[in-house]
């Protein structure tokens, strides 16, 4: 016989969870989950006329070495047409899931030229688990290490650049669009479906076709070369700068660490001071924590939802961290030398050599 489910009242409370869920109420209630058609129709049509301008401004100035600037304005342009990429790929532009899947991969594909499945894919990952080690994607050995093990592990020049990593990180970032587009690409390749192929390498080869033929035929040779390497170096250093003040040097999750929804968004996520102006160079990017806690909130209400998320982890106990940008690369910095003194010796693991064991 079934035992009878005793009433309500006397069922034992998960206040852990009630956390997240009262503040997810009071969220919905203020209105701050509905969309903002208007501010994404206006940045949207923002972003074409600055597109626009460059390639009038490329076609205008002509043999001209100031060419690198329009390179440079470029590479801003395309940095911000991911970002509203990103934002679709959160089904927060538009009504319907589909229609932010397609306008999130027309802007990946063949507006900045990065496989939209292998973003997605490795995005999810990492919303769903971030700074955990062996879940999070953002944390995995690539040639930056964060964590100790990782750079206690390289070797050869790999190693050598371990040790100094966090002065290196900015410079690094100089290759990073190279990246991008390599290991979106490979992955596409490799691990993408027969349709995910379909749809979005004939987008890419579109992008660089649209791109490469026209500044090549357009400019000298070397001037071309030059364009395209500023154009990435600029593009990387963008994106870089953008994501990673967010969670480095934040808390690192181990593996077997249970934690919940609440904290676990809180306390691996940093916030960027600087409001309005701070929205628009990061892409909202700067309310990671509300980003976090509620992907699919309209860039216009993370600052109002700031107020309100701020004021609830106070009232729960909950650290909640926010800098400003520069005080953010400072911590990225020197998080990144310590996470690098395992390189210099495998022995003495940064921890242990603060704990002076």
């Amino acid at each position: 016989m079934i035992p009878a489910q005793p009433p309500a009242s006397s069922l034992p409370v998960n206040h852990v969870t009630r956390r997240f869920a009262a503040l997810s109420a009071t969220i919905r209630e203020t209105g701050l989950l509905e969309r903002a058609y208007g501010f994404y129709a206006v940045y949207g049509a923002v972003l074409a006329l600055a597109l626009g301008g460059v390639v009038t401004g490329v076609i205008l100035l002509g043999d001209s070495w100031f060419q690198l600037l329009m390179a440079a304005a470029l590479a801003i342009v395309l940095t911000q047409l991911a970002f509203l990429g990103h934002e679709a790929s959160h089904r927060t532009v538009l009504a319907s899931g589909p229609a932010n899947d397609r306008l999130g991969r027309f802007l990946s594909t063949l507006m900045v030229g990065i496989s939209h499945q292998w973003w997605m894919h490795k995005h999810t990952r990492h919303h769903g688990n971030p700074n955990r080690v062996g879940k999070d994607p953002d944390i995995d050995m690539d040639t930056i290490a964060f964590q100790e093990e990782d750079a206690a592990n390289a070797r050869g020049f790999l190693r050598w650049i371990n040790a100094r990593q966090g002065w290196l990180f900015f410079p690094l970032l100089t290759l990073e669009g190279i990246n991008l587009h390599y290991q979106s690409i490979r992955s596409l390749v490799t691990s993408g479906t027969r349709r995910q192929r379909w749809q979005e390498i004939p987008a890419i080869v579109a992008h660089f076709a649209l791109y490469l033929i026209p500044l090549f035929w357009f400019l000298p040779l070397g001037m071309a070369f030059a364009f395209l390497g500023v154009q990435m170096a600029v593009f990387g250093v963008y994106m870089g700068a953008s994501f990673a003040p967010n969670h480095k040097g934040m808390m690192i999750v181990p593996a077997d660490m249970k934690m919940d929804f609440l904290s676990k968004q809180v306390l691996t996520s940093r916030n960027i001071r600087g409001g309005w102006a701070m929205s628009i160079l990061m892409g909202g990017l700067n309310f990671q924590i509300e980003h976090h806690l509620f992907p699919s909130m309209a860039r216009p209400h993370l600052g109002r939802a700031r107020e309100i998320v701020r004021e609830h982890c106070a009232n729960v106990g909950v650290p909640y961290t926010e800098t400003t940008l520069l005080q953010s690369y400072a911590i990225v910095v020197q998080y990144l030398n310590r996470v690098g003194l395992a390189a210099r010796d495998p022995f003495d693991c940064p921890e242990r050599v603060a704990m002076g064991r």
